[in-house]
């Protein structure tokens, strides 16, 4: 049987992976101005595209950031990540997630669900449907990492439950309250991702570069499964990690085997 063939890594992923190396072996130090591109382009015998998507891998490694019309320099490995607690706890009828503090007062919209929010909402795309969409900003005080938070309601469930149309901006525990009190029995499930920021995410967030933002989409569900509300928070790859509590499922009961 032939053996597998193991193909080597593409050229500027060599490039980045002995930067990577140096940078944590302290060749580079935090802070540091990283050899441009016209200079790694004469150390590795490389072409500029190469040169400048092994910055980009370092990027995405979260080792450097770019500074237009300066260079990309080494970033402080020291420096602690902010811990999201994606934990949501239950105390009788009242359900409360990890408090974030808010730097801004959230501003409230009305959108069409499209894309994403409208598939994970369960909602026809093609019919537009409406929805209460509240952005929230927080920053963590210790490291400055900026999270968003983005909070979807669709217009028919507002109008089953009023008290999200009168209060849209509410925190999310009170928003799951106004749901148990409407006579739904509440479960989530969450979604995890990446991608490129967007220019007015890097604003948003305050990045210096196109290093990738963590988002994940929460989707609060009701009686009969069915989608109710959905939280998009957005953060920075390289400085934020998710913390969750894993809480296993009970199997379901093996029925019996028929005696013949």
């Amino acid at each position: 049987m032939p053996g597998e063939i193991i193909r080597p890594n593409p050229i500027y992923m060599q490039v980045a992976d002995q930067l990577a190396q140096a940078i944590k072996a302290g060749e580079y130090e935090a802070g540091s101005k990283l050899p441009s591109e016209t200079e790694l382009m004469a150390t590795y015998k490389i072409s500029r595209p190469t040169a400048r998507s092994a910055v980009n891998e370092l990027r995405t490694m979260g080792l450097v950031e770019s500074h237009h019309g300066r260079g990309s320099f080494v970033r402080s490995q020291a420096a602690a990540k902010t811990l999201i607690p994606r934990t949501i706890d239950r105390s009788g009828q009242r359900y409360s997630v990890p408090e974030l503090r808010e730097t801004e007062t959230p501003g409230v919209t009305r959108i069409h669900l499209l894309d994403v929010h409208a598939h994970l909402l369960e909602q026809p795309e093609q019919d537009a449907a409406d929805a209460f969409s509240t952005d929230h900003l927080m920053t963590d005080p210790d490291t400055g990492t900026r999270i968003a938070l983005r909070v979807i309601i669709p217009m028919d469930v507002a109008s089953d439950v009023p008290a999200l149309a009168e209060t849209p901006d509410a925190d999310v525990t009170d928003l799951y309250a106004m749901l148990v009190e409407a006579g739904h029995k509440l479960t989530w499930r969450e979604v995890v991702t990446a991608r490129t920021p967007l220019p007015d995410e890097r604003v948003t967030l305050g990045l210096t570069d196109a290093s990738p933002i963590l988002i994940t989409y929460r989707v609060t569900y009701g009686t009969d499964d069915r989608p109710l509300i959905c939280e998009e928070l957005r953060t920075a790859a390289a400085m934020a990690n998710l913390v969750y509590r894993i809480t296993p499922e009970r199997a379901p009961a093996k029925r019996p085997r028929a005696k013949n």
